[in-house]
């Protein structure tokens, strides 16, 4: 496939989600699935979303797609209870490929104060998103695929 096909594929599959690129974020360091240019791969990985405005405090808001993780084996690899940091899961972690582990986000709009720590990698075709993980796949489920605001502390 060519580049630009590729490219316009991965834009209409991310719909209306802003993106661009923070200083100093960068993507998982792996290798570029079937058929795809580590070119591309090394693109899509550094791609982050826009920062929407600086609030008084100092606290990056960025808007971005978030979706919902279980421990199920399905949806992580072989060692389903352990996140990339190498702590067990449990309420308040979250995955994201361009934030550095031990990273702070609140998501006021979904979760009112409760700080999420980013101590999780995701699938690398998902390079601008936040994943919750959440105890069962039907919490997860439930909670869907949704756009929001997040504060980075």
């Amino acid at each position: 496939m060519s580049r630009y096909l590729i490219s316009a594929l991965l834009l209409i599959s991310l719909g209306t989600l802003k993106m661009g690129i923070i200083g100093g974020a960068s993507g998982s360091a792996a290798s570029p699935e079937d058929g795809e240019s580590s070119e591309t791969s090394s693109a899509l990985l550094n791609q982050a979303p826009i920062v929407e405005e600086k609030s008084d405090d100092s606290k990056q808001i960025v808007v971005v797609t978030v979706t919902g993780y279980s421990s199920s084996v399905e949806e992580t690899d072989d060692t389903p209870f352990t996140t990339a940091l190498g702590t067990k899961v449990r309420p308040g972690v979250a995955a994201a490929n361009w934030l550095p582990l031990g990273a702070e986000i609140k998501m006021p709009d979904l979760f009112g104060d409760q700080v999420f720590v980013i101590e999780d990698r995701m699938n690398r075709r998902h390079p601008n998103r936040v994943d919750i993980w959440f105890p069962t796949a039907n919490e997860a489920l439930r909670f869907g695929i949704r756009e929001t605001r997040i504060e980075i502390l």
